[in-house]
């Protein structure tokens, strides 16, 4: 487990690679935090389905965290960015690369082991998760087992997929604060098993924020909404 690279600063934010061993794995991640400014709290932000660690709109989400003076976290999820072993637009791909990284166990191992070295490099902090789509699929495992998860957005995701069967089972142990988003038009994930999946969500904050439109059309204001929902309930 080690930091990897020089860091890299654009503007106000600052940005550290990193790569751990998990079961195995080789897990690479990258730690943004905001340059000359203190930062008592921490969000893991977990990317979409053939995206990666770094792509965009997760710099974006960690920039708009940064100004709240919050610094973030992500790693590649199994098959994806530096860990790429498949070719998206082949049949089944997705559900390969998820069950050859260990599925939703490796995943949550991923997560905790990554948790583990930022925490052993620079100190605990009330942490929480940003995530959606495939940021749900692994975000939810993780945030209903790891304590450390104080509240999370969630959403784009329902009893479907390749962990369909386990976010079922984990959803009713989910009992921190949660925002989760739904796009009414969703092309990819089923609206009704969006709606089932938050209804198996035990806690008692919950919301539901639902918006017309594609699976990747999420409004730029829900975006903003939920950082400010973070650094509500982040404490």
């Amino acid at each position: 487990m080690a930091w990897s690279g020089d860091t890299q600063q654009d503007g106000n934010l600052t940005e550290r690679e990193f790569l751990i061993e998990v079961e195995g794995r080789s897990v690479p991640g990258v730690y943004w935090a905001p340059k000359d400014r203190d930062c008592d709290r921490l969000v893991l932000l977990g990317h979409g389905g053939t995206a990666h660690k770094q792509i965009e709109y997760i710099q974006q989400m960690a920039f708009a965290f940064a100004q709240k003076g919050i610094a973030t976290m992500a790693i590649d999820g199994p098959g994806h960015g530096a860990r790429a072993t498949q070719d998206f637009s082949a049949p089944d791909s997705f559900v390969k690369a998820w069950h050859e990284g260990g599925g939703t166990e490796g995943i949550i191992q991923d997560w905790q082991g990554a948790l583990d070295f930022i925490e052993s490099e620079l100190g605990s902090r009330p942490t929480g998760w940003w995530g959606l789509s495939m940021g749900t699929m692994m975000g939810l495992p993780v945030c209903a087992t790891e304590p450390r998860i104080k509240v999370a957005l969630l959403g784009l995701m329902g009893t479907w997929g390749p962990n369909q069967e386990d976010l079922a089972k984990l959803a009713p142990n989910l009992n921190c604060p949660v925002r989760f988003l739904i796009q009414w038009d969703d092309e990819v994930v089923p609206r009704n098993t969006c709606l089932e999946l938050f209804g198996l969500i035990a806690s008692a904050k919950k919301t539901l924020h639902a918006n017309p439109g594609a699976h990747s059309a999420v409004p730029q204001f829900e975006n903003k909404a939920s950082v400010e929902y973070l650094d509500k309930y982040l404490k």
